[in-house]
């Protein structure tokens, strides 16, 4: 799959460019349009799940996905090589090559988030993985014993190489590993992350007002 962007930085839509036969996972409510003859299966999430994972698989003569993220900002490809994965905060993927792999309750995350499926995932594997960010894109680089403390809902995803500690703003404020409200994350380099200007919970309660 190949991914070209465009209208960012403020209403980024990404085109995923499929090869003959080749099928990728996005949010079905994520779609703008699909060339002709892309194959959609959607499965709609149970109760009151907002999730809607849709399989899009090309053609014969391959295809193309258009996605959008439905706050504006950013739209920017993860590309993977194998070599490492990077964790990423849930729900903010809006496509995802069928070679990647996701898991939410990654070992990796137990010193942060204990038992509970926290707010990120963690995705492996050699492929792309397309992201929406709320506002704009922030790509810091962090220096070995380089060290930088971020708000969760504004970290859009960093790589295995950083190393990162979870802890309260305050112990008499209420917190939520789930959601990350009331909590901080402390990351050391080496390693690279990626940031969003705006917090998507946020920006989505200022625009329904």
């Amino acid at each position: 799959m190949q991914v070209r962007t465009r209208h960012t930085p403020a209403f980024g839509v990404a085109r995923l460019l499929l090869a003959p036969g080749e099928a990728v996972q996005a949010e079905y409510t994520a779609m703008l349009a699909t060339s002709y003859g892309v194959q959609v299966d959607a499965k709609r999430g149970g109760g009151r799940s907002r999730s809607w994972p849709a399989l899009f698989t090309a053609p014969a003569e391959g295809g193309w996905v258009d996605v959008a993220p439905a706050l504006p900002g950013e739209v920017y490809a993860l590309d993977l090589d194998g070599s490492a994965g990077w964790c990423v905060a849930r729900g903010s993927w809006l496509a995802v090559t069928s070679t990647l792999r996701s898991e939410p309750g990654w070992p990796g995350f137990h010193p942060l988030f204990g038992a509970e499926h926290g707010f990120l995932e963690h995705v492996s594997g050699v492929g792309t993985v397309v992201l929406a960010c709320c506002g704009a894109l922030d790509v810091v680089t962090l220096e070995p014993g380089e060290a930088i403390t971020v708000d969760p809902a504004h970290l859009l995803a960093y790589g295995d190489s950083t190393q990162c500690r979870l802890r309260a703003v305050s112990q008499s404020a209420p917190q939520s590993v789930r959601t990350g409200d009331g909590l901080m994350l402390d990351l050391a380099g080496p390693g690279t992350l990626l940031t969003q200007t705006r917090a998507p919970r946020s920006m989505a309660a200022s625009l329904a007002r």
